[in-house]
């Protein structure tokens, strides 16, 4: 809102204008209810009236006495005064009408913008964030807070700044006006005031809470819908449309329930007010009655500051509800406040040295990780030593930790104990961006974006040419089926790459990989979503590329694991044994295992 100043500014303007243009206008008033009321005075009687008041009330105002020349050329006759009057009236309610719709434009053009760089600036914030965070919030709820908890704030500021200021300007000055009229009335119309805080107070408190726990049931709602659409194709096929939509039922049910105690606080926020206001109104009333029987309090006065503190009261009035806006906005914004509040991922401070391009080794020394809420290492005391240049491949039953061991390499995670060193510097020292620069990662799990083929491929590599990203494809067999889409390498990518096979997805994923020209290739399972003829093209591109660059492999294909220069079994998160697919088959239990049970040949694929 800081970049905003002057909008903010030019806003509070147009609200004391606002202001102004009432509470002259309820001055006004005084002399068309007196001529109603049959003191027909013309407007050189009130010129010299209002003289004599500025000298009897307020002598340090004597400059803004009418001068006598204006007051002899005014013209006379009561209802030429009160023609003028009304005129005036009118011009002062077209220059607060306009002053209303500026004050709500530049308060709108200020929330809108605020939302745009906050929902900017989290985004930001969750990109440059450690994994591990996202991870354990899950990337549904940081959405919501993105998208929807961002909108609810947005919807916040907008009461706000364009209501709630406003409404408490009008407010304050129909109350100025009450006081010079007839301050006794005003101050007994006061007393009501604090029951009425502590009211709004009260109903506010719950509504902040029950609303921070429909937030959180939104952010369920979207994650039950995410998930269940994301794994359509899991769903139909196994049948459980009904098991899917019960569980999204459950929790709009639960979000149904902490709404309607949302509604319950917001209902009884108005007929509360004004039940009170009415009371208060009546007492008023009554003992008005009885001043003026008795001559204490002029008529005219006590009609003009009843008026007064109508048009005050309507101005505070919707407080109650902007108020209860606001509470009801308080939860998304802590939830949003959150996020941004993150702590980024260490690795990216501007003094950090960049790591020269990998040469010489990679080493874990000592590594240990547990995630956040497991009851068990994910990793124990590993310790292993890549030299420059080899292939080695990962393997061990599902869950023990080859994942998240290559994981730490791009630094995606850090250890709790231990040290990740390449060429010998710890990867703690050296600055993230320079390290992910070398590496090319292909997952199990192919991730692509909705953009064209090109675009994919050259993801994160901008500098790249038509030529190198075809010669990427060429390398990784993609060129071919490329060729054969509708618009080659201009041809769109559905979401997730759901227009693609797995195969082809993989390929692609490949190719992006080449593309950045990196020293060090992490395959996690790269070639179990491509089948046996095209395994084999993938393995020689790969084995081609390989040459001089150091190559980490996950992998469930024998014929993978047999291509690589060294084995790693792992189990339970640690090293059982390392060595050559034959000193592995003579002594160890575990290898023998995987290698008839789970190491698939390529000719079953």
């Amino acid at each position: 809102m800081l970049r905003s100043g002057w909008l903010v500014l030019a806003a509070l303007v147009m609200v004391g204008i606002s202001g102004v243009t009432l509470g002259v206008g309820l001055l006004a008033a005084r002399p068309v209810l007196r001529s109603i009321l049959g003191d027909h005075a013309d407007l050189p009687r009130l010129a010299t009236d209002l003289n004599t008041w500025i000298d009897s009330s307020v002598p340090w105002a004597s400059p803004l006495h009418v001068p006598q020349a204006w007051i002899d050329r005014l013209p006379a006759g009561p209802f030429t005064a009160l023609v003028w009057i009304v005129s005036g009236l009118c011009l002062l309610t077209v220059v607060g009408s306009i002053a209303n719709f500026l004050h709500a434009y530049l308060s709108l053009t200020v929330v809108n913008r605020t939302v745009t760089m906050a929902r900017r600036r989290a985004f930001h914030v969750i990109l440059r964030a450690p994994l591990r965070t996202v991870v354990a919030s899950g990337p549904t709820d940081v959405i919501s807070r993105i998208v929807n908890d961002s909108s609810k704030v947005g919807d916040g500021l907008n009461v706000l700044t364009s209501k709630a200021i406003l409404q408490v300007f009008k407010g304050i000055a129909g109350l100025c006006v009450a006081l010079w009229y007839d301050w006794r009335v005003t101050l007994v119309a006061l007393l009501v005031a604090p029951v009425l805080y502590h009211v709004i107070r009260k109903l506010g408190k719950r509504i902040k809470r029950y609303s921070g726990a429909a937030l959180e049931s939104q952010a369920g709602l979207y994650h039950a819908a995410a998930e269940s659409l994301q794994g359509l194709r899991v769903v139909k096929v196994h049948t459980t449309e009904l098991y899917e939509g019960g569980r999204f039922h459950r929790i709009n049910k639960k979000m149904l329930r902490e709404l309607n105690r949302v509604r319950t606080a917001r209902a009884l926020a108005s007929p509360l007010t004004e039940m009170l206001s009415i009371f208060l109104l009546c007492g008023l009333v009554l003992a008005a009655a009885n001043a003026i029987v008795k001559q204490s309090i002029d008529p005219g006065d006590f009609i003009m500051a009843i008026g007064s503190l109508a048009v005050a009261g309507a101005s505070l009035k919707p407080l109650t509800g902007i108020v209860n806006d606001i509470q009801a906005t308080m939860p998304a914004a802590d939830r949003l406040r959150q996020i941004m509040l993150s702590p980024p991922e260490p690795g990216h401070g501007p003094g950090l040295p960049r790591l020269q391009r990998h040469a010489l080794s990679i080493e874990f020394r000592g590594v240990g990780l547990t995630y956040s809420g497991a009851t068990t290492p994910a990793l124990r005391d590993i310790s292993l030593r890549v030299p420059h240049g080899t292939r080695v491949a990962f393997v061990g039953p599902n869950g023990c930790g080859k994942t998240t061991l290559l994981s730490l390499v791009p630094r995606l995670f850090d250890p709790d104990t231990g040290a990740v060193l390449i060429d010998g510097r710890d990867l703690r020292e050296v600055s993230v961006r320079s390290l992910r620069q070398q590496i090319g990662v292909v997952t199990q799990d192919t991730v692509l974006f909705r953009a064209t083929v090109r675009a994919n491929i050259a993801y994160g590599c901008g500098w790249a040419t038509q030529h190198d990203i075809e010669a990427a494809a060429v390398a990784a067999r993609a060129h071919d089926f490329i060729r054969r889409m509708p618009q080659g390498y201009d041809t769109p990518v559905a979401e997730q790459g759901q227009s693609l096979s797995g195969g082809q997805r993989q390929r692609i994923a490949i190719a992006r990989a080449i593309l950045r020209n990196p020293a060090i290739l992490i395959l996690d399972e790269a070639t179990s979503m491509i089948d046996s003829e095209s395994e084999s093209q993938i393995a020689e591109a790969i084995a081609e590329f390989s040459t001089s660059r150091t190559c980490l492999v996950v992998a469930h294909r024998m014929a993978t694991v047999l291509g690589c220069d060294s084995i790693v079994v792992m189990d339970a998160g640690q090293i059982v044994d390392q060595g050559t697919h034959d000193q592995l088959l003579s002594r160890c239990e575990l290898y023998r295992q995987l290698a008839r049970h789970q190491l698939l040949p390529a000719e079953t694929a």
